[in-house]
């Protein structure tokens, strides 16, 4: 294989499965709502606090019985979420997670994998919990759940180890597989040390970096809490990888003897002699890199320690206003002209930061203690009012332009029943003013058909629902549905019945037609070609109720 990397790809693709489904699992279901669970947030939460319980009952070797969850629920309920619900509700709530979300209502649950080596899908069978049958007081039966090997890998995944574990861990399991000369399972465990180790210096480097933008954006505990884990890595890493590098050469040359002098390898052989040498590249590698993070450890002390002391000693720097104190003194007396540097000097005695932000220095520097300014302040709030109106000016012309496209589609729609971009091309040709409407400039034509085939059907009965369910801030850039849902109710008998429209759907066609919109204006006046697959839309309208006899 070309690329080392992706061979066990397949296997990293099942953790990422078990997460997928999960969230495709609950995503698309609307009973949360019943329960107050609104926010995606909230919902995953719940379900993890449910197989954290599970997973605890699973290990004590408890029954787990769907009271016990409710019960369960309901005390978390109680403490914490704070949402309307009684016992009853707990209950159907936990058989919702454990039967509907973590089961998928008893069907089997599979994520296809690539397989690099075998260049094909792997089809992985994706399971969270089991149940089984047990016998209650009184010899009453009951389902009792438990989680699988696969809710196990995913509830420890979330919270396995601390990461100043992970490097030891992992440099213990690459120690066993030296000495069982299991050579290509320790090309992955030296492979993930050396992760680690990379991932530890782009910490640090990421910290000298946040220090130096602003030292009080960074906590002493974010300090405190770095300095240790550079310690657990620096620790004796360097003695230990040494010693590994020494008995991987040993045997590398074992091996080479052994091929020059006694007999060639076999093909067993030559792949642990290929092992050894990469397994020799990384610990060389990791060496390097522990060296950096110790010269990048002391530089992160000694910056954090002279950024502290350079804010302390703000305290006792002095500010003048350089209009008040330099200006106004200077017209009054220019004779003192020859006299300002006395006044600049101390700007320039102390070295510039080679991450000095000059815009800084342009900005306006608000005085400590208020003084009265209003000239000042009064021209100021003026300025940004009218550009701030200016602003909402542009913004309602350019949503404006969006509403005549999207209202000229739609429209258009109606009365052919369906359209395809090719027939708009053959409709707006010779008429520039439709043109001007429909595709107003590159930009807003495109940025309405992506959403529009990104959506590939809307629905209008579920765009008021969620208008009825929801309350939203008016938003100022373009968005689909709520452009769509004020186009359909705004709309009148002059508007060709928009209020009539049930669904709108959108797709690409299968005939390969390439259709070419010329002389398009693009966001800075220039004319320019459009060319684009042909898209079709068409409406699905409302069936009016018809009359009969009897009714």
């Amino acid at each position: 294989m070309q690329y080392e990397f992706l061979k066990q790809f397949s296997k990293r693709m099942k953790h990422v499965g078990m997460y997928a489904l999960l969230f495709q699992n609950s995503m698309a279901k609307q009973t949360w709502k019943q329960y107050g669970f609104l926010k995606t947030d909230e919902q995953m939460n719940m379900i993890f606090a449910v197989m954290l319980y599970i997973m605890e009952q699973s290990l004590r070797e408890e029954r787990c019985t769907m009271d016990d969850i409710g019960a369960y629920i309901d005390n978390l309920n109680a403490g914490c979420f704070q949402k309307n619900l009684s016992y009853d509700d707990c209950k159907k709530l936990g058989d919702f997670i454990v039967n509907i979300v973590l089961s998928n209502e008893g069907k089997a649950m599979y994520f296809e994998g690539y397989d690099f080596e075998g260049r094909a899908y792997r089809s992985m069978n994706i399971s969270y919990i089991a149940n089984r049958v047990i016998y209650v007081d009184e010899g009453v039966k009951r389902t009792s759940y438990y989680l699988t090997e696969d809710g196990y890998n995913l509830m420890l995944s979330t919270l396995e180890i601390e990461n100043n574990m992970k490097l030891t861990i992992h440099e213990m399991i690459f120690k066993l597989h030296l000495e069982k000369q299991s050579y290509d399972k320790a090309v992955d465990e030296i492979k993930n040390v050396f992760n680690f180790m990379r991932i530890q210096l782009q910490k640090i480097e990421d910290a000298m970096l946040r220090v130096r933008r602003n030292a009080l954006s960074y906590s002493v505990a974010d300090y405190e809490a770095l300095m240790h884990e550079n310690m657990e890595t620096i620790g004796d890493t360097k003695e230990k990888f040494i010693g590994y590098r020494e008995m991987v050469k040993l045997r590398a040359s074992e091996l080479e003897q052994q091929n020059i002098n006694v007999r060639k390898l076999d093909a067993k052989e030559e792949e642990n002699l290929e092992n050894l040498h990469i397994i020799e590249g990384y610990l060389n590698r990791t060496i390097d890199e522990h060296q950096k993070i110790l010269n990048s450890h002391f530089d992160l002390k000694l910056l954090y320690d002279k950024e502290l002391q350079s804010l302390a000693q703000m305290s006792l720097i002095r500010r003048f206003s350089i209009r008040t104190q330099l200006y106004d003194k200077i017209l009054e007396r220019p004779q003192y002209l020859e006299n300002t540097d006395l006044f600049l000097r101390p700007l320039f005695h102390r070295q510039i930061s080679p991450i000095y932000n000059l815009n800084k220095c342009m900005e306006l520097q608000r005085p400590v203690r208020k003084k009265a300014q209003e000239d000042t302040d009064e021209l100021l709030d003026f300025d940004e009012r009218q550009w701030q109106d200016e602003l909402e000016r542009k913004k309602k012309e350019r949503l404006k332009k969006y509403e005549d496209s999207l209202g000229f589609l739609i429209d258009l729609a109606l009365k052919k029943g369906s359209l395809s971009l090719n027939e708009l091309k053959d409709f707006l040709e010779g008429d520039a003013a439709a043109k001007k409407i429909c595709i107003p400039s590159i930009d807003v034509f495109k940025e309405i058909m992506v959403e529009l085939i990104r959506n590939r059907e809307i629905s209008v009965e579920i765009l008021r629902k969620e208008k009825s369910e929801y309350i939203t801030e008016q938003a100022n850039d373009f968005q689909l549905n709520d452009m769509l849902l004020r186009l359909i109710e705004n709309g009148s008998e002059n508007d060709g019945n928009r209020r009539k429209i049930k669904k709108i759907h959108t797709q690409r066609s299968d005939d390969g037609t390439v259709v070419e919109f010329t002389d398009v204006k693009d966001a800075f006046g220039g004319e320019k070609t459009i060319r684009c697959t042909n898209v079709i839309i068409w409406l699905e309208m409302e069936k009016e109720m018809e009359k009969k006899d009897g009714i």
